[in-house]
């Protein structure tokens, strides 16, 4: 029996980083792939990073919430930092934001579970209709950025569900192998570019979804 083909929604955390997103940018750019991008709201008051968000926006792709600071999960937080951690990242992406207001919380090492939001959190991701985008492959090009690809590789074919595949756009290396690891999953039949499972989205546009209380401290 052949293999299944996996159907894949592209996702980067973790920037914007001048050194970095403008590379990953331009192999997008050729390989036509579409990819949603969730930014960590402290480092756009920097203009020169701004203007990286601003071109990925630009040049057709999503931009989400990844908090403030990317510090401890919010289910971790108290109240007012977790809820502060969204909101004011969500005032610095202003116009960058889509309509459905995507937000992902930090995992740490992109682990799923309670740990990732608080009530407060939850109930402010309802109030101003946030839809929630968690993951179901992390391939850790953050802790190697050398062997990431043979392992995303591998995620893709383990599984015939949609694959949300999270990398980073951060300055350790790991995105010199973007544009060989696009290729030959394409050249595998891979298909970039799909929308999200319900299983990976457990709010949108403010309504939660079942699934949400698993994540919620």
């Amino acid at each position: 029996m052949p293999e299944p083909v996996p159907e894949v929604c592209l996702t980067f955390d973790n920037g914007p980083e001048p050194e970095v997103t403008p590379g990953v940018l331009a192999v997008l750019a050729r390989r036509r792939i579409r990819a949603i991008f969730f930014l960590v709201g402290q480092k756009l008051r920097d203009p020169v990073a701004r203007a990286c968000a601003e071109r990925a926006k630009a040049e057709g792709h999503a931009i989400g919430n990844h908090t403030l600071t990317h510090g401890a999960p919010l289910g971790t937080r108290s109240a007012a930092e977790a809820v502060a951690e969204i909101a004011e990242t969500d005032a610095l992406l202003g116009v960058l934001h889509g309509p459905d207001r995507l937000f992902r919380p930090n995992g740490g090492g992109g682990r799923l579970g309670p740990h990732l939001l608080n009530r407060a959190a939850a109930d402010h991701l309802v109030a101003n209709r946030h839809t929630v985008l968690l993951w179901n492959a992390v391939p850790g090009d953050f802790r190697d950025p050398d062997g990431w690809a043979a392992t995303a590789h591998g995620m893709l074919r383990a599984t015939a569900e949609t694959v949300v595949l999270v990398l980073h756009d951060q300055a350790n290396g790991a995105m010199r192998h973007l544009d060989r690891f696009l290729g030959e999953a394409v050249q595998a039949g891979a298909r970039f570019g799909a929308t999200p499972p319900d299983t990976c989205v457990p709010m949108r546009r403010g309504v939660p979804g079942a699934d949400l209380a698993r994540y919620v401290t």
